[in-house]
């Protein structure tokens, strides 16, 4: 047997493992219920007793693509930090001064002295505020020094504020200690025993990992950190991550109902662990990327997604999924298995609908100045897919734009550089064209529509998530002459 094959999950049916299929389809049926058409959980995987009993993924996002997990990254540097313990590397107690001689001020304040490892991994750092944006946009391109720099204003243990930037520093504490960047680290620590294959971290100025976001998994990957948790740290018959440390992790160490308010983000906050109710826990991240271990269930659920209530997806797990869970196996249920493996099998996004001629087919429109960068659009029809010829600040660009269906593709249209998208597109009236457009290793997904009335035009493009607006963008243009 190979390793590949020994790393497989077992794939059952959902009454195996105590589940009725009816509650997945509940499940699935509410959370689809949307405003914006493309705000949608992406992938979903379901583990009962360390089997699948249900996954599926939002067509045109898929099982292997890579998605970025923003904030759940948090739960891979806190479990770095666990095995460089194990290794005897540091403690959490040690000052996080004593890793930073030549980055820390002339004078520290007392509150920065008495910042600890256990306070960098607990959220309890004493600054009032996040410190993410002031390190990570600041002039200072070292941004250990730049954290460093900040006043503290709160004695460090006794408040508790979300901040991403503390857990960069606990991945450069990771390269000072060992000469290896965080990703370098856990991969034969972790990503390898784990079979998690070719895990991306993105890096700071100095090349090092983010730690607190940028790391890219596919909705497997996220499901095996959280089985490898739920079994306290062995995974196949190894012990991966020590035992004490994953019962610390997951303890709660910070009362964050200081500074939080949802039901599952005020009950206490581990290592880079949330806890929640029913005594359960999460790694998470931005928009929806979910780690949720349910221990006394046997259950882990992962989830990528595009959302905007990441709340919602938690109260619908309490709601449709926690009740239905029996301790035993259920009788067979065939006739509902089967309608739920055929719903899972044809999960997909909404495409337009449009059955009309592009009435200005070929005409080339230009937009006024805007702050996409946005220059000029030419909509060339086809028989089974559209043309779209996008003028912009980084160059024109044709995208493939499918009718009824999503097609793959790549494109330049974000500081991102090139990546996969996918795109489809209709007329859905004689002087309006939609086309919605999917960044298949994101959560990131746009809904464009153009009208034309005489040689007047609008361009309407709406996100269906947004760290900012995530309202409609409107560009005003006329067809070129």
């Amino acid at each position: 047997m190979t390793m590949t094959d020994r790393l497989q999950f077992t794939r059952t049916s959902p009454e195996a493992e105590g589940i009725p299929s009816e509650a997945i389809l509940d499940f699935l049926d509410a959370v689809e219920q949307h405003e914006h058409p493309l705000e949608a959980m992406q992938g979903f995987m379901l583990l009962r007793h360390g089997n699948v009993a249900a996954e599926g993924w939002w067509t045109p996002y898929g099982p292997d693509l890579p998605h970025s997990v923003f904030s759940l990254s948090k739960t891979f540097t806190s479990t770095a930090i666990g095995l460089a313990v194990d290794e005897g590397l540091l403690t959490v107690d040690e000052p996080v001064l004593r890793f930073f001689p030549d980055e820390a001020p002339e004078n520290p304040s007392d509150n920065l002295r008495a910042m600890t490892v256990r306070h960098l991994l607990s959220m309890n750092t004493g600054h009032h505020e996040d410190t993410t944006g002031a390190v990570w946009r600041g002039e200072d391109k070292d941004w250990s020094r730049a954290f460093l720099s900040l006043p503290v204003e709160h004695e460090p243990g006794t408040w508790f504020v979300y901040n991403t930037a503390a857990t960069y520093m606990l991945s450069v504490i990771i390269t000072k200690l060992t000469g290896e960047i965080l990703v370098d680290y856990l991969k034969p620590r972790l990503f390898e025993p784990l079979g998690i294959a070719n895990p991306v971290w993105d890096v700071d100025p100095e090349g090092r990992s983010i730690g607190g976001s940028g790391l890219h998994l596919c909705t497997e990957d996220i499901a095996r950190l959280g089985q490898v948790y739920l079994q306290s740290g062995v995974w196949n018959g190894q012990q991966v991550v020590p035992a004490a440390w994953i019962a610390e992790a997951i303890a709660a160490h910070s009362d964050n109902s200081n500074t939080q308010t949802n039901p599952d983000s005020s009950v206490g906050y581990g290592y880079q662990i949330w806890r929640c109710r029913h005594n359960a826990y999460r790694g998470d991240g931005a928009f929806g990327q979910f780690c949720v271990v349910m221990p006394e269930q046997d259950t882990v659920i992962a989830i990528t997604s595009g959302l905007r209530d990441m709340q919602r997806i938690l109260d619908l797990i309490w709601e449709d999924l926690l009740p239905a869970m029996a301790v035993e196996p259920l009788a067979a249920n065939p006739e509902a298995h089967a309608r739920l493996r055929a719903r899972l099998g044809s999960l997909t996004l909404p495409v337009p609908v449009g059955d009309t001629a592009i009435a200005f087919a070929g005409n080339t429109i230009d937009f006024e100045e805007n702050p996409l960068g946005l220059a000029s659009v030419r909509i060339d029809p086809g028989p089974e897919s559209d043309t779209i010829v996008i003028g912009s600040l980084l160059g024109e660009q044709a995208i493939t734009a499918a009718h009824g269906k999503w097609q793959t593709g790549r494109a330049h249209l974000r500081p991102n550089g090139d990546e996969p998208i996918a795109a489809c597109g209709a007329a859905t009236g004689d002087s309006t064209y939609e086309v919605r457009l999917c960044f298949l290793e994101g959560e990131s997904c746009w809904v464009c529509r153009l009208g034309v009335d005489g040689a007047s035009t609008t361009f309407d493009l709406s996100p269906n998530v947004s760290w900012g607006d995530a309202g409609i963008t409107s560009i005003p243009g006329r067809v070129r002459d």
